[in-house]
């Protein structure tokens, strides 16, 4: 079939190549690539944040993670295979285990470096987004047409897929879908294991991670409403809060590299159906890295279903 994937972040890209490598012909057609997008500044660990429904996004995460840990094999697609740590509120020696875990193994235990603090701990992919964006575009046969897209119904071939997140809003005219705001500080690695991946959301005023590259700390972060249509802008009152947690939390982290802020797509729900011709692909919030393949898996199978 002829395809064209509307959209060349984390979710276009690989809706782009699971097609190809299921047979088809794809065209991508973006306004912006690399370190336009939104992906390009994601802190990319895995982790089922702030979106649903639970139980797909359940499952298309499992999904993206086995397909991840695959390709941790290839050094050249940066991907690192961490221990993942989300401190908990729950009380009790037995909890039940939070939605995002219902297809992977977790324990409950200490948080380490946080004394007091028991956590969630999984084996969580982390990827290093421009490396990666690049090894995915890479392998793709289908070249990125730069232009901006006005009406998705316009667009040539036997399906479009729209991959546009917050564009969606505009260009599918969905209001349910609006920016959340987040920021990120990058830091030279200081003392950090770099093994390990901690989240901390018991305070949905200040949530912390701290997320370890190959060399150097992703430290996050906050999730802001947004008004639709304004530049993100960096906030050095959130800057300093984030390093400032850091250190209450007795992570030794090094001198800061840079600041990044971006807009997560968010919706309360992903929108992934077909409408007509167009397949919606959009809506995943602070969840991308974590949800592309699994998504993009279930778009490949609406492509061919009668």
């Amino acid at each position: 079939m002829q395809i064209t994937v509307v959209g060349a972040g984390i979710i276009g890209l690989t809706t782009a190549l699971t097609l190809e490598e299921q047979g088809h012909t794809v065209r991508i057609v973006a306004a912006g690539n690399g370190p336009q997008t939104t992906s390009a500044v994601a802190g990319a660990v895995w982790f089922p944040y702030r979106a649903g429904p639970p139980a797909k996004v359940a499952a298309w995460s499992s999904h993206t993670r086995t397909w991840l840990e695959q390709l941790a094999h290839d050094p050249e697609a940066g991907i690192d295979l961490l221990t993942g740590y989300e401190i908990t509120t729950e009380e009790g020696l037995h909890p039940p285990i939070p939605w995002w875990a219902a297809n992977i193994e977790v324990t409950r235990e200490p948080a380490p470096v946080i004394d007091g603090h028991m956590a969630w701990k999984f084996h969580a992919p982390r990827v290093e987004p421009a490396r990666f964006l690049r090894w995915i575009t890479a392998r793709l046969r289908a070249q990125i047409e730069h232009r901006a897209v006005f009406d998705l119904a316009a667009e040539p071939g036997d399906a479009v897929i729209n991959c546009t997140g917050l564009a969606a809003r505009e260009l599918a005219g969905d209001d349910l879908i609006y920016p959340l705001l987040g920021q990120i500080v990058i830091t030279d690695p200081g003392t950090v294991d770099l093994s390990v991946s901690i989240t901390d959301h018991r305070n949905a005023d200040s949530i912390f991670y701290v997320i370890p590259r190959r060399d150097e700390l992703v430290l996050g972060g906050c999730s802001l409403p947004w008004p639709p249509g304004a530049p993100a802008e960096i906030n050095p009152e959130i800057t300093a809060r984030i390093l400032d947690q850091a250190r209450s939390l007795g992570l030794a982290v090094g001198r800061v590299r840079t600041e990044r802020v971006g807009l997560r797509p968010y919706r309360l729900e992903v929108r992934l159906e077909r409408e007509g011709r167009i397949i919606h692909n959009y809506g995943h919030g602070g969840a991308g890295f974590t949800m592309c393949r699994g998504c993009a898996e279930e778009v490949a199978a609406m492509v061919t279903a009668p």
